[in-house]
């Protein structure tokens, strides 16, 4: 049984129930919240309880709320039990497990959030997506339903992000092309010490071309001494 709980509860922590409900401490207050999987998604967020009454919640990020999961408040007093609510969404029923492994495939493809069971895969409705899930012959159905995707849906997406940029900006490709810089310092190194000459030497085309190269490719010196000292 729901209850409205007093004030604005913070909960902070998801309780870890191996035995399911026999698990829940039965001397504190239950509550409720049913929420679309835009808020669950979410690190924090303020909702309405089903019985009336607010609450909050802060958890750590890239933490998924599932339907049934029991959070508690920071004072230790109050349980809240998240509920996934029913919201639009667009199911693949297919009996045909390669054709199901398929349209995962090319959703995946697009970096659709999925949530994937025994016949059938569904995703929040994208009318596109259904379209081209239904040019290969497979058959969608919008519907109301509870969305639960896999886990690493919406846990990975941002953290990935900022990983995938931290590589390009470390080497320099910001300030143009971070192989110009360093290939035109070891060539000019290896000309006072390899060759033991200036850029000054007789051959017209040589200043001009190993400068060109260097800034753009990185064996362009190669070429530039090449013919001087044969």
């Amino acid at each position: 049984m729901t209850e409205v709980l007093p004030g604005l509860p913070m909960f902070t922590r998801r309780l870890d129930l191996p035995d399911g409900n026999e698990s829940l401490p039965t001397t504190l207050k239950m509550a409720s919240a049913t929420l679309p999987i835009d808020v669950r998604i979410r690190s924090r967020a303020r909702i309405a309880l089903d019985g009336g009454g607010e609450a909050g919640f802060i958890l750590p990020r890239g933490h998924l709320l599932r339907g049934g999961d029991v959070l508690a408040d920071e004072t230790g007093q109050y349980l809240l039990r998240i509920q996934a609510a029913a919201e639009t969404v667009s199911t693949l029923y297919c009996d045909d497990p390669l054709q199901l492994a398929r349209a995962c495939y090319h959703l995946g493809n697009r970096h659709v959030p999925l949530q994937i069971g025994p016949g059938f895969a569904r995703y929040q409705h994208d009318h596109v997506l259904d379209d081209m899930l239904v040019q290969m012959g497979l058959h969608v159905v919008v519907e109301q339903a509870p969305f639960e995707p896999e886990a690493g849906a919406y846990q990975s997406a941002p953290h990935g992000h900022s990983h995938g940029h931290v590589h390009d900006h470390g080497h320099g490709h910001a300030q143009g092309h971070g192989h110009a810089q360093d290939h035109a310092h070891h060539h000019d190194h290896g000309h006072h010490h390899g060759h033991d000459h200036d850029h000054d030497h007789d051959h017209d085309h040589d200043h001009d071309h190993s400068h060109s190269h260097s800034r753009s490719h990185s064996h362009g010196h190669g070429h530039g001494h090449g013919h001087g000292h044969g």
